[in-house]
C-alpha cells in the first residue's frame, strides 16, 4: 500500500491494528504519522499517544503502553521507531529486546491500540519468524523513493493549497538543487511561497536566490566540468567547495561515486535496462539515474573509466601522502585532459 492509499483509508476510519511504515523518504513517513495522530482527539494525545525509539528503549516498554487501556478515550496510538531487529542490521549498543513478547503481541494485537512500526529501511529481513508473522497481521505502507512525476504532483498539491504556481524552469532547477529528493524539496517550499506571496508565482530567479545547491549537485557540476575538459572551471569549483569547509576526501568520494554510477548506467543501459529498472537495480534515486543517462550518452565508456581510475588514484594519494589535496586534484585534471585529448574521447 502507498501513502495516499493509507491516508485515504485512515480518513475513512478504516484503521488497522498494526502498521509498518517502511522506506527511507522521511517526508512521506511524516505525512502518514501526522494523519494517524489526527485519529486521536487533541485533548487525549498527551495520555494516549506514545513514541519509543528501539535504539535506546526496550520494546517491552512500548508493549506495556500498547497493552494499556486508552485513558478516557477510544483508542491508544503507539509508535515504535527504528525497529532494527526486523532487519539484518546489528547495533553496537544492543538493547535487550523481548522479541518473544513482541511476537505474542503480533499474534494477538490489542483491539483498542494502533501500533505503528516506523521502519526507515529499504526492506525487512523476510527470513525472520517475527517478520513473517508481522507481514500476516500488519498493513505495510511503503514510503520509498518517488518518481519525478510523483514529486511534481506533491509540489503542485502543496502550492495549489496556497494558490501559487511554479514556472517549469523553476521546478526543474529546484529538482537539480535538491537532487530530486522530495523531503528536501518540501523543506524549501515555505520560503519560496513567502517569496511568491504577492506574485503568486515561483520563478527561476527565486529558486536561484533562495535554494542552495547541495554538495551532490555541486559535485555533479564538477563531473560535467571534468568530462568537458573545463580544467579552470573544475579547479575553481573544487576550490570553492574546499573554502566552504567541505573535506577534500569527502568531495573526492562523492566524485568517485558519481563516476561509478555513470559507468554502471552506461554498461546496464547497453544491456537494455530502462530508467526504472536501473534505479531499482542500482538502488539509487530515479532522478539521479535520469541525470546519469543524459551524461553517459555523450561520452564513451573508456572516458568514464579513465576518470574513475584517475580519481581513485587521487584518493590513494590523499590518504597516503602529505601533498596538498587541491594540488592533487589539479594534477588529476591536467593528466586526465591531456591523456583523453591524445586518444580522442567523445563518443
Amino acid at each position: 500500500m502507498n501513502v495516499q492509499q493509507a491516508i485515504k483509508a485512515i480518513k475513512a476510519r478504516n484503521l488497522a491494528s498494526i502498521y509498518v511504515v517502511l522506506g527511507t523518504v522521511d517526508y512521506l513517513a511524516d505525512q502518514l504519522k501526522q494523519q494517524l495522530i489526527q485519529v486521536i482527539p487533541s485533548e487525549e494525545r498527551t495520555m494516549n499517544v506514545g513514541s519509543y525509539d528501539m535504539e535506546t528503549t526496550p520494546v517491552a516498554v512500548a508493549l506495556d503502553d500498547a497493552m494499556s487501556a486508552p485513558f478516557f478515550g477510544e483508542r491508544r496510538l503507539v509508535f515504535i521507531n527504528h525497529p532494527y531487529f526486523l532487519t539484518g542490521e546489528h547495533q553496537k549498543n544492543k538493547i535487550d529486546h523481548d522479541l518473544d513478547a513482541l511476537q505474542t503481541y503480533f499474534d494477538q494485537p490489542e483491539p483498542a491500540t494502533i501500533l505503528v512500526l516506523m521502519a526507515p529501511y529499504e526492506k525487512l529481513d523476510a527470513r525472520k519468524k517475527l517478520v513473517k508473522s508481522l507481514k500476516k497481521q500488519a498493513t505495510i505502507v511503503e514510503v520509498n523513493q518517488v518518481s519525478e512525476r510523483e514529486t511534481q504532483a506533491y509540489v503542485q498539491q502543496a502550492l495549489q493549497a496556497k494558490k501559487i504556481t511554479i514556472e517549469p524552469a523553476a521546478f526543474q532547477e529546484l529538482l537539480n538543487r535538491t537532487d530530486g529528493q522530495l523531503g528536501l524539496i518540501m523543506a524549501q517550499l515555505p520560503k519560496l511561497m513567502i517569496y511568491a506571496a504577492q506574485s503568486q508565482q515561483i520563478d527561476l530567479a527565486a529558486v536561484n536566490a533562495l535554494v542552495t545547491k547541495s554538495l551532490t549537485q555541486n559535485v555533479f557540476d564538477l563531473v560535467n566540468d571534468v568530462l568537458r575538459y573545463q580544467t579552470q572551471a573544475a579547479v575553481e569549483l573544487y576550490h570553492e567547495l574546499v573554502a566552504a569547509q567541505e573535506a577534500p576526501l569527502k568531495i573526492n568520494a562523492i566524485l568517485l561515486g558519481q563516476f561509478r554510477l555513470l559507468l554502471q548506467v552506461k554498461i546496464l543501459e547497453r544491456a537494455g535496462y530502462s530508467q526504472g529498472s536501473l534505479a531499482s537495480t542500482l538502488k539509487v534515486h530515479p532522478y539521479r539515474v535520469k541525470l546519469a543517462m543524459q551524461v553517459v550518452r555523450q561520452f564513451n565508456q573508456e572516458t568514464l573509466r579513465a576518470a574513475y581510475l584517475g580519481l581513485l588514484q587521487t584518493e590513494v594519494q590523499m590518504k597516503t601522502t602529505q601533498r596538498d589535496p587541491e594540488l592533487l586534484f589539479e594534477l588529476f585534471m591536467v593528466q586526465f585532459v591531456n591523456e583523453r585529448k591524445a586518444v580522442g574521447s567523445r563518443a
